[in-house]
Parts: structure tokens; sequence; C-alpha cells
């Protein structure tokens, strides 16, 4: 009887590779296969062993090149053969990463599956920005939301119950309908005022930071002409903001990338062995 590989299901965090956990990386050590997204950074693709077969999977907006169920069953074909398979998504697999629906795949079919979660894009944008989820008497919770549904159907969100000026709202994948969700939220009570910060391409080189309010970010957005994913933090901790030079921040992750190659020359290394 032929043995069975095994599936990991990683999280790559948000773009950053020093915000992959450890799991995640001796996991990717371990890759004979790395089926991968279209957000994973490059950064964090160095990290596979050269050795290992890659396959792209990724999605962007109103573009499914490969559909879900396709992934589900390309997973299952390679756990089939006997492969150690990494399934390596941007953020936390199981935060908007579908991961729950490829892990249902694999136990339905009897491969044995392994999770290793990730750093999501909300948290990493709360490290980089310096502007918390929560804070004591501006927020007493906070809520992810993802904005867009499956198959580019229309919004279907609790709107009157997301307009709660006491908790942080971030909108994940939302830069198509942010003045959708704009508009609604401001219908429900939200204030026009309410500040608002849209981040492209979270921790990574090419961040590009957009300071604004609930009823310009529409405007405002579309004007900037972000490249890449966009997370949007919409509540009362975005004032708490304190922008860096841009010239200092620059020459902050100038040196830090730098300096966060060396963590990982090892891993190189023995990747090249």
């Amino acid at each position: 009887m032929k043995k069975l590989g095994r599936v990991f299901l990683v999280g790559a965090g948000p773009g950053d590779p020093e915000l992959l956990t450890m799991k995640a990386v001796r996991m990717l050590g371990l890759a004979q296969v790395v089926v991968y997204d279209r957000l994973v950074s490059d950064e964090v693709l160095s990290l596979v062993p050269p050795a290992a077969r890659r396959i792209a999977v990724g999605k962007a907006p109103r573009s499914h090149p490969v559909p879900q169920e396709r992934i589900n069953d390309i997973l299952v074909e390679l756990g089939q053969q006997g492969l150690c398979v990494v399934r390596l998504k941007g953020g936390d697999p199981s935060i908007f990463g579908r991961g729950s629906e490829e892990a249902a795949a694999l136990h339905a079919a009897g491969i044995p599956v392994e999770i290793a979660p990730g750093i999501t894009a909300a948290q990493g944008v709360a490290a980089a920005t310096g502007v918390p989820l929560t804070h004591r008497g501006l927020a007493t919770g906070v809520r992810y939301v993802t904005g867009h549904c499956r198959r580019d159907l229309p919004l279907d969100l609790d709107w009157a119950g997301l307009a709660d000026p006491d908790t942080t709202l971030v909108v994940y994948m939302g830069a198509a309908n942010i003045a959708e969700i704009a508009i609604s939220l401001i219908a429900h009570g939200m204030p026009a005022a309410l500040p608002v910060m849209a981040v492209c391409n979270a921790t990574t080189p090419k961040e590009v930071r957009l300071l604004s309010q609930l009823d310009r970010i529409a405007a405002e957005a579309e004007t900037a002409r972000f490249e890449g994913p966009v997370l949007f933090v919409i509540g009362e901790v975005v004032s708490l903001y304190h922008s860096c030079p841009a010239e200092v921040l620059s020459l902050f992750r100038a040196e830090l990338a730098g300096a966060s190659e060396g963590p990982f020359n090892w891993l190189r290394a023995a990747a090249n062995a």
C-alpha cells in the first residue's frame, strides 16, 4: 500500500519574513511541494527549499484562474502521491484564508493535515504603524470583516452591528468596495469624520499608508492608486497614529532589511545543502 503524504497549512503572515513562526519555518524546510497564494511575499518565498516544486494558485480581485475546488483537488492529489506538501497562505490560514475548506477536503480524503498559524494582516498593520486595535477609552473590541463576497456577489454585511463606535473595524480585501462600505456605515450611524487608515503591502518595503476619514476614504484611496493588498482600519484608535518622517522611515526599513538577512541564513544554507 502506497504511503500517504501530509499537508501543512502554513500562515505566511503579512509579508515580513521575520513575522513567520518557528513552526512555519520548520514546515517550510520539510516541503517537497509548496502550493502558494499571490499574497505570499517574495521574501517569504525565498525561504522555500530550492529543490521543492512550486505551484502558484493565487487569486486576484475578480480573477480566480485556479478555482478553490481545484486547489482542494491539487492538495489531495499531491498528498495521495506520498509527498510532504506546504500550502502557503498569506496571513493566517483560518482568517479569510479558506484554510478550513482545504482542511475539510484533506480530512475527507484521509490525508493528515497540520496547521501553522500566521500573523494576520491586522496584527501586522498594528505593529508596523503603532495603531492598536483596542485601546482603553477608545475601543473595547475589534471586528474583522471581508470587503468582498465569494463569486463577487453583492456585500451582505450586518451594517448596523458593524457601525459600533466602541469597536475597531478592520476590513480585509475591501479596496474595490470601500465606497459602498463607507456609505453603508455612515448610513447606519458611524460618524462621517471617523478616522480611517488604509495600509497597502503592510510590513514589506513597499508599504504605503493613507490617513483619512470615513466620508473621504473612498476618493482618497482611489487617488492613491494602491498596487497590492490593502487593509482598512476604521475607528477612533487611528487617532493614535504618529507619523514618522519619510526619510527616517526609509532609513530604518533599509537597516532592518539588512539586519533581517542574518536570522534566515542558516535556513537558506540548509535548504541549499
